[in-house]
């Protein structure tokens, strides 16, 4: 029995790389103590001593962790038991706090004695640290919640900024390429305030200068600030003079802040504090411009209103020493800053497709004649070579039909150009009417056109064509103007096996037009036959008029006349 059901056992079993996997090995390694050395103790100026409760300890654990400092080592101590870390420095830090820098405890119950937590002096006035202390898994959840802000902060300003960076590729716009910048100034600075810089070890190289890197960053990133929400009241359009002064004041204040790096820490703090305040009058000012242009009904200036209210809500929180903002200064600044990158990117999005539609009006006046509204002659090739691919692919009819307006220099010396150019609308209106799709009707230059007829050929192309000669006559009458009659030559050629090309239809299609004129105009000629005598035009041509037979006119060859090249103007044609 027992052989019979091992194997079964056997087989039940997960397996590795089956039914689960194992990943790494096992270690040796100890985790790691940074212990606090002399040196570092006398670097933390600032002191606080956590009391124990009354009646002491209870004896459960108890995690303490340390927010919102910027510089230098933090240090909590218990007992026998301490740890001092950096925030910019994560192998330095107890690995279960990634936002701050804590230490869970176990103080005996009963124990009187306070958790001491220590700290170097803050950088500026009133960024003051925050101590949360409580059981060990809701600070360290507060903790983990705290770094998915400041990281999705960060991750935001990057895709942002891979954003920008495409449109600035496909544009060629400075704008999408100076935002790009904007964000990367911005992602540093947010790195360098959250101690994302060395998470999960350091990949800025702070070491122990982070007081340095904020201000420098600072210096670098706030008057940037000021001057694109400058740019968003639109008032630089206003004031193009006092923008171009502004621009170059933020280049030189950039540049100047840099001295930063070479000042003591006492400057250091005063520089810090002055920007801040200045910072604070400017988002002030931005608000009176934005309120201003609303008054003068630019609507853009509401996009300025909403990228400075975040800071100026901060601004008056720190004159009232607000305790939301003191324990979630980080998260809020990370926070204002990616609002305003979110409005800085909208209005950018709008630039876009402000963008999008001057390339679309530029390619629709290039592929557009001016006067008829009609496809040009550049856009109305592409349109052949797309109908003929489509017939070849198909196995399908395509014919064209290549008018010219007769005796039309004499219509322009005896009625004026204006009533020209009235025909020439006149008649492209008619033959737009007779198609199912109006880029089929092509303006290739003064009074010619072409027109492309998709899935027909032969006798219905040329009923087609003739009732458009028709219109002609008609259309011109409707002008009303006396002794104005408007008459059209027609040539149509079918697409045959051997057009390589839509030159090569075009010119049969032109060829037959000639020859119209020739046979006394006001007429519909069919393209005689290919150069083998195969294809859809290989039968002698035939003429359609009004009065007129389709037979050849008398004292007329019916052989194939030289062909008129499509792409000349011959003087001998214009006097047809």
């Amino acid at each position: 029995m027992l052989l019979c059901a091992w194997p079964c056992v056997v087989e039940a079993m997960p397996q590795v790389g089956r039914d689960y996997l194992v990943t790494g090995a096992p270690t040796s390694e100890q985790a790691p103590q940074r212990h606090c050395t002399p040196a570092m103790r006398a670097q933390l100026t600032e002191r606080v001593e956590i009391p124990a409760p009354p009646g002491g300890w209870s004896g459960a654990p108890q995690a303490v962790n340390l927010f919102n400092v910027f510089a230098g080592e933090v240090r909590v101590h218990h007992g026998d038991r301490e740890v001092c870390g950096r925030m910019h420095d994560a192998r330095t830090r107890d690995s279960r706090f990634r936002a701050g820098v804590g230490m869970v405890v176990v103080p005996p119950q009963g124990n009187r004695e306070p958790i001491e937590v220590a700290w170097a002096t803050p950088l500026k006035t009133g960024w003051i640290p925050t101590v949360r202390i409580g059981a060990p898994s809701p600070v360290q959840q507060f903790d983990t919640a705290r770094l998915l802000v400041r990281t999705a902060c960060v991750a935001i300003a990057i895709a942002l900024a891979f954003m920008a960076l495409m449109g600035f590729l496909s544009t060629r716009d400075r704008v999408f390429l100076g935002y790009t910048l904007l964000c990367t100034l911005t992602v540093l600075g947010q790195a360098v305030l959250s101690g994302l810089s060395g998470y999960p070890e350091p990949w800025l190289p702070i070491g122990d200068q982070e007081s340095r890197w904020l201000v420098v960053l600072s210096c670098l990133g706030l008057p940037v600030l000021l001057y694109v929400m400058w740019l968003l009241t639109g008032a630089a359009r206003a004031w193009r003079a006092a923008g171009r002064w502004l621009a170059r004041a933020t280049v030189a204040f950039c540049a100047t802040a840099l001295l930063a790096v070479w000042l003591p820490q006492g400057a250091l703090s005063r520089l810090a504090t002055g920007m801040d305040a200045g910072f604070a009058v400017g988002c002030v000012a931005i608000l009176v411009l934005s309120l201003a242009g609303l008054r003068r009904r630019r609507g853009d200036a509401l996009a300025a209103i909403a990228a400075v209210l975040p800071f100026l809500a901060m601004t008056l929180m720190d004159m009232a020493d607000n305790r939301v903002l003191i324990e979630y200064r980080v998260e809020a600044i990370q926070l204002a800053i990616t609002w305003f990158l979110t409005v800085s990117a909208y209005v950018l999005n709008l630039r876009l497709g402000q963008l999008r539609r001057q390339r679309d009006e530029m390619r629709a006046l290039a592929d557009t004649d001016e006067l008829t509204g009609l496809s040009n002659r550049r856009a109305g090739l592409k349109r052949l070579e797309q109908r003929m691919d489509a017939a070849r692919a198909d196995g399908g009819l395509l014919a064209v039909g290549f008018l010219d307006i007769d005796l039309f220099k004499r219509i322009n010396d005896v009625h004026g150009h204006a009533v020209g150019d009235r025909v020439l609308v006149a008649v492209a209106a008619t033959l737009t009417s007779a198609v199912r799709d109006p880029a089929d009707v092509i303006r290739m230059g003064g009074e010619e056109f072409l027109v492309l007829l998709p899935g027909i050929g032969g006798a219905t192309a040329r009923a087609r064509l003739d009732a458009m000669r028709t219109g002609v006559g008609a259309a011109g009458a409707a002008l009303g103007i006396e002794g104005l009659a408007v008459t059209a030559s027609i040539g149509l050629a079918s697409l045959a096996p051997d057009d390589a090309d839509a030159a090569s239809l075009l010119r049969r299609a032109d060829e037959a037009m000639y020859r119209a004129k020739r046979a006394g105009r006001d007429r519909v000629v069919e393209a005689g036959p290919t150069p083998d005598g195969e294809g859809l035009g290989a039968h002698p041509p035939r003429a359609t008029s009004a009065g007129a037979s389709s037979a050849p006119k008398a004292g007329r060859s019916t052989g194939v006349e030289p062909c008129a090249d499509v792409f000349s103007a011959g003087t001998e044609r214009s006097q047809v």
